[in-house]
């Protein structure tokens, strides 16, 4: 898969890449049409030049080559088409051989600008002089193209006598006819430096993919800097020491609300997460899901230190997956997630995560069904991450709980509007198979109806 195939399935994922600041179409063509990769060698040379360019960018961001390399991206266009046509052996017309010229200059000025900058090595540009030489005769140095009288003798003589004509209001058959034999020979042009310029169609071809993903890594770089965003190492389980979910993280910052970053580590099999309602495991395991998408897509992931091991995809059933379109309920839609899901894991290593399976049905079928789907994965060798308020499972396998409620985290009086400063999102390893009760604390809290909570409390008891 893509990186345009996760931003349709994570909502997180596709904020990161929203927040990048690509100079040009091609770089964000760049990246959308980047893989989602499982291949440890690739990674890490990504990583390197990632780090490397996080380097530049923070030495020169103010100073000529990199702006001097960012403007010649803002200049960019993509050619896909053009060089298409090129390739095909199809005559450009002079727009085409204008957009060429200009690809050739901009690769030429930003080759001095990624030497000056360090990073000739990880940015490999081709040489296009030869290509801006031939679409300019008259040695302007500029981007503009014209077909210059110099392409052909016959040129010169032919439009001083269009137009002095044309000055002078004279016979329009004459003018015509010269027009006429213009368009013919400028068509001649064209053929000719078309055929020329075909044996460079897969240099030009190099060098607007490289010019793209330039400006890709570059805005990777940027992203990093703003985000302070962790260079990932590879190792045989993924551990993130301060990992934060990018757009709560703003949201909350916005809003003059706290942010605690979450340290966790996963192994392969099964680790249920319980805690209490407004814990953040939701959250948490959508922060994992784009973590991971953003490692294996060759970025720098948000926490503050990162170590990951490789899966061949991140899969989700989080939230309401109700289809009203197909008829679907929430159960049945889950489900059937779930069971591809299961499938999928007999044949490949996953990161797998799933948000309280089987809450929309009833709760003696919906904590077999949790049973039963945490004692398949646990065998496999997928990383697979459950939340759940289903005690008792009986499920052999690692547990976390979120600590949740403190009531002393903060001198104030605790109101609904800032219950969060009172919530401790750091996890514990729970050898306990029940999950915390505190439904009824939180509704006393937000200021529920009392007699609800007491005639709840009074059922809790009877059972």
């Amino acid at each position: 898969m893509k990186i345009k195939d996760y931003i349709k399935q994570d909502a997180g994922f596709q904020y990161v890449i929203d927040n990048m600041e690509f100079m040009s179409s091609a770089g964000r063509r760049k990246a959308l049409n980047t893989e989602f990769s499982s291949d440890a060698d690739w990674l890490r040379e990504e990583w390197r030049r990632l780090d490397k360019a996080v380097g530049a960018t923070l030495e020169y961001k103010y100073k000529k080559p990199y702006i001097d390399l960012r403007h010649c991206l803002m200049q960019l266009h993509d050619l896909q088409g053009t060089l298409a046509s090129l390739a095909s052996h199809t005559t450009l017309n002079e727009v085409e051989l204008f957009e060429i010229k200009n690809l050739a200059l901009l690769c030429r000025t930003s080759r001095g600008a990624i030497v000056g900058l360090g990073l000739a090595e990880e940015l490999p540009l081709p040489e296009t002089t030869a290509v801006f030489d031939l679409l300019d005769p008259d040695h302007t140095g500029i981007a503009n193209f014209y077909i210059y009288d110099s392409y052909d003798v016959r040129l010169a003589p032919l439009r001083r006598e269009l137009a002095a004509l044309q000055n002078a209001g004279g016979d329009p058959i004459r003018i015509s006819e010269l027009l006429t034999q213009q368009n013919e020979i400028q068509g001649e042009v064209c053929v000719r430096l078309s055929d020329q310029l075909s044996e460079w169609a897969d240099t030009l071809i190099t060098a607007m993919e490289q010019m793209a993903y330039t400006d890709f890594l570059l805005a990777k770089a940027d992203l990093s800097i703003r985000w302070s965003l962790a260079c990932p190492t590879l190792g045989e389980h993924t551990v993130y020491k301060g990992l934060v979910n990018p757009r709560l993280k703003e949201r909350n910052e916005k809003m003059n609300l706290r942010y605690q970053p979450v340290d966790i580590e996963l192994h392969k099999g099964v680790c249920i997460i319980t805690g209490a309602n407004m814990a953040g495991k939701t959250v948490l395991l959508k922060s994992v899901g784009t973590a991971q998408v953003m490692a294996q897509c060759g970025m720098f992931v948000p926490a503050g230190k990162a170590t990951v091991t490789l899966v061949d995809d991140v899969v989700t059933s989080i939230g309401d997956d109700q289809d009203e379109m197909n008829g679907l309920s929430s159960y049945a839609s889950e489900i059937i997630k779930i069971s591809n899901i299961l499938q999928r894991c007999r044949k490949e290593k996953l990161l797998v995560l799933i948000d309280e399976p089987a809450r929309t049905t009833n709760p003696v079928e919906g904590k077999a069904l949790v049973q039963a789907i945490a004692a398949i994965l646990e065998h496999e060798a997928s990383v697979t991450l459950i939340t759940t308020h289903y005690s008792g499972l009986g499920v052999q396998c690692r547990r976390l709980r979120v600590k949740g409620f403190v009531e002393g985290m903060a001198d104030v009086p605790i109101t609904p509007q800032n219950i969060n400063l009172f919530i401790d999102y750091s996890l514990d390893e729970d050898e306990n198979d029940n999950v915390p009760q505190e439904a009824l604390r939180i509704a006393d809290i937000l200021g529920c109806d009392r007699e609800m909570t007491a005639l709840a409390r009074e059922n809790i008891n009877k059972l």
